[in-house]
């Protein structure tokens, strides 16, 4: 089992809103922001949606691929802020793109969504039932989000990444993924309530609630622990990898995590002061950054890891 990537692609919404704008609408601060999250800046959809974005970054993807539409057997969309609940998002990017032969689904695993889709396409091209496969991380957070916590609000951003996929025959490629369910509720968001002939409920809009303290304990924890095992099941040294590409949730977890891998923090590349949190679409928005700066070199060695809401958490060692 082993993927190789063959081009990246992303795509964000045109309005960037400060740690400034913010305070002009909500009681907070650059400093307060920044001190806590190392975050400045994020982009907020106005008339971007979920499908706009997720498709503009796979065709970018294909593009930098130099792949076809057609040649497309697969999309999968990782995302927790669909447009609709059906058709899903990778049926809307299908249809937009013209991938006419691609079979298409969406997976919910979170800021972990897009490795959990990653690791879905590498067992989708062992079996040999896909050749070729779009994967995309997307998600429109602002619309969630409520406005009134700023213990919360000021995380999250919107925008989308995507990579097409293959099979990489023998290059190197190990994963560890994994759930814990009965800690699901520091990092959650109710859907619409039962209501029909029997169940009468005045349903109010559901927004993300997270207990920042948890989700802070189980990232620094968990990271440093399951990087050391993929690198295990992978025969490869801390010191070997060349990029530490983490979700982008927080500064100073990617500080904490680097201290007790004992790695420099020159290996773990950031654009969250820009992006904030994208949830799912983090790791290929920061990919897809590092590929069109030049920065990722081929033979490059990387570990992918995200984690949250679930709870959920995932890493990837692949070579580029």
């Amino acid at each position: 089992m082993s993927v190789k990537i063959l081009g990246t692609g992303s795509a964000i919404p045109a309005r960037s809103v400060t740690n400034n704008d913010l305070a002009q609408v909500m009681d907070t601060s650059d400093k307060w922001i920044r001190s806590r999250t190392g975050i400045g800046s994020r982009y907020i959809a106005i008339s971007e949606t979920s499908n706009d974005m997720a498709a503009e970054a796979g065709k970018k993807a294909l593009e930098d691929a130099g792949v076809q539409p057609e040649e497309i057997d697969m999309i999968l969309v990782a995302t927790i802020s669909p447009d609709q609940v059906m058709p899903n998002t990778a049926c809307e990017v299908q249809k937009r793109i013209g991938a006419h032969r691609a079979v298409c689904f969406d997976l919910n695993a979170a800021c972990s969504g897009f490795l959990f889709a990653l690791h879905t396409a590498s067992a989708y091209l062992s079996s040999g039932f896909a050749k070729k496969i779009l994967v995309i991380g997307v998600e429109t957070l602002s619309k969630i989000m409520d406005w009134n916590d700023r213990s919360t609000c000021v995380l999250f951003g919107d925008g989308a990444g995507a990579v097409v996929v293959t099979d990489g025959g023998e290059l190197p490629y190990e994963a560890v993924v994994g759930s814990t369910g009965v800690k699901g509720e520091v990092l959650a968001l109710d859907g619409r309530k039962n209501n029909n002939l029997y169940v009468q409920n005045e349903e109010k809009n559901a927004y993300v609630t997270m207990d920042g303290q948890e989700v802070f304990k189980f990232a620094v924890s968990t990271v440093p622990k399951i990087t050391k095992e993929v690198l295990e099941k992978a025969n490869v040294s801390v010191d070997e990898v060349d990029w530490f590409v983490l979700h982008q949730a927080n500064e100073r977890i990617l500080q904490s995590v680097a201290k007790r891998l004992k790695v420099s923090l020159d290996k773990f590349p950031m654009n969250l002061e820009r992006f904030g949190n994208t949830s799912s679409a983090s790791i290929p928005l920061l990919i897809d950054e590092m590929n069109r700066n030049n920065q990722i070199k081929e033979g490059d060695k990387l570990v992918l890891c995200g984690f949250g809401g679930g709870l959920t958490w995932g890493a990837i060692y692949l070579v580029w």
